[in-house]
């Protein structure tokens, strides 16, 4: 009687490079039993078959920045870290594209494009992010307001379904797979439909020049039109504000690229009231507030101030809270950063007030991260329209739930997969 391989025979047996996971490889505190080292979309394909096999759950990871970002997996056999994806596969500088397997970080590709007057116009707000996590966690920083997100400067995609079938659209894919646009769908994903493998992004020239104008209000009322500035002939790249105190002033920050980018910025500051101009950015342009006790709202065009007065208002009724407000204005995507110690309950209640709030302004409130008491009381989506529809995509990229379980935007924890054998069995 011939015994069919252990699932860590069987991994191994796939050639990818597999060692066993450490303290270091928790994943918001769920341990991994396995990390695999691919270097090849092939060597993902492999590791993704293997683990259909033997019923193995799976959680991708670039650089790990943002792995503790949402709510924990329910379950993680195996991390698949795409560190050893990390080549620049391809940079056509006359057509302005590039293509590159998704472990490359952003810093490396900069460095590349840089040397062709070349740039992938994100601002990534952690150092160390991939190609890859930037993708599936769907940041995009200060100059979306001109360029778009992660999503928008996407043009081509290769993916690993959790069954190990190699899918494309895009770049030079004329037809998407099943009718489906693959680069939409994983952006923002999480992890949980599949693994990137390789992206093909849209560049833009370096700017010859760049200006920051900034000015310092007492409180939102005093704000310039931020309507009138993001509209302006002026062209502004990026407009972002800051206020590290709940009483106190707040910043406010224009970024001008480009051709006459000294005049424009002394336009610009003729708009924005009394400003300084400078080359460089403020020290906190393009960082988020603070990680441990993260939140994100989003509204649409135009009601970001009003959003905003229902943060400050909202903090204010939770007993002063000191909340962190930093984030683009005129795209409508503020950060909030509570202190890590703000105790459950407290959070809890700032969290539910909070998106009452916002729902006058068509607002929503995501729960990024927080301190693992307060994590387990707090609804981290809130509610989710299209959620249905995620459940349904999610089903038919990956029915068994084995990718990224439990943490699909809105997704309720699903019932745990089937076990995995000993390795005595």
């Amino acid at each position: 009687m011939t015994l069919s391989p252990s699932p860590g025979e069987a991994l191994a047996a796939s050639g990818v490079t597999i060692r066993e996971a450490g303290p270091d490889d928790a994943v918001s505190g769920v341990a991994p039993r396995w990390v695999a080292l691919p270097e090849t979309t092939g060597e993902v394909a492999a590791l993704m078959r293997v683990a259909a096999e033997q019923s193995l759950t799976v959680v991708p990871v670039g650089g790990g920045t943002k792995l503790h970002w949402g709510p924990p997996p329910t379950r993680c056999d195996l991390l698949l870290d795409t560190c050893c994806l990390n080549q620049i596969l391809e940079h056509v500088a006359g057509d302005l594209v590039v293509r590159a397997q998704a472990g490359v970080t952003t810093e490396a590709l900069a460095a590349a494009l840089a040397g062709a007057g070349q740039q992938l116009a994100l601002d990534v707000p952690v150092d160390g992010a991939t190609i890859g996590g930037t993708l599936a966690a769907g940041t995009a920083g200060p100059r979306r307001l001109r360029y778009g997100t992660a999503r928008d400067l996407l043009i081509g995609i290769t993916v690993v379904l959790a069954d190990g079938t190699v899918a494309r659209s895009g770049g030079k894919v004329v037809k998407n797979v099943a009718g489906y646009d693959l680069g939409k769908l994983f952006t923002g994903s999480q992890g949980t439909l599949g693994v990137i493998a390789e992206a093909t992004f849209r560049l833009h020239p370096l700017p010859a020049s760049r200006a920051w104008i900034t000015t310092t209000v007492p409180d939102l009322r005093a704000l310039p039109d931020i309507a009138v500035i993001a509209g302006s002939q002026l062209e502004p790249s990026a407009l972002e504000i800051d206020r590290p105190d709940l009483h106190g002033p707040l910043t406010l920050a224009a970024l001008v690229e480009g051709v006459a980018a000294d005049e424009r910025a002394k336009a610009m500051g003729e708009l924005m009231g009394e400003a300084r101009i400078g080359s460089e950015p403020p020290v906190w342009w393009g960082r988020l507030p603070g990680e441990e006790f993260l939140l994100e709202l989003r509204v649409p065009p135009g009601a970001a101030v009003p959003a905003l007065a229902a943060v400050l208002r909202t903090a204010e009724e939770a007993g002063d809270l000191p909340v962190r407000v930093r984030g683009s204005i005129a795209s409508s995507i503020i950060q909030l950063a509570l202190p890590p110690d703000t105790s459950p309950p407290t959070a809890e209640i700032f969290v539910s007030a909070l998106r009452s709030g916002l729902a006058p302004h068509g607002g929503r409130l995501v729960v990024w991260t927080a301190p693992p008491e307060a994590a387990s009381r707090l609804d981290r989506w809130g509610h989710v329209g299209a959620a249905t529809l995620m459940r349904r995509v999610k089903e038919r990229f990956d029915p068994e739930g084995r990718m990224s379980p439990g943490r699909l935007v809105g997704e309720a924890p699903p019932a745990a997969p089937r076990r995995v054998r000993s390795e005595r069995s």
